[in-house]
């Protein structure tokens, strides 16, 4: 007596994976990329306004991100 394969029931070749999906280095690497950019990202958000604006005089990033900056709660008045 022969069974009948009902869908979705047949077995599939388990593919080998690997315990570590990425290196450390790879990893360390991520990482501090990832913090340089939120870094920048905190700066230009959080504190480029008056004697620590990297561009001058100008407050464009400063108004550029006015509303952001209130709604994140960073007086900026």
């Amino acid at each position: 007596m022969t069974s009948i394969p009902v869908a979705g029931t047949a077995t599939k070749p388990k593919a080998e994976v690997s315990p570590e999906a990425i290196s450390k280095a790879r990893a360390a690497w991520v990482l501090g990329i990832t913090f340089i950019v939120g870094l920048a990202i905190y700066y230009f958000v959080g504190v480029d306004e008056g004697l620590t604006s990297l561009f001058g005089k100008t407050m464009v990033i400063h108004e550029f991100v006015h509303d952001s900056r209130h709604f994140l709660g960073f007086p900026c008045h």
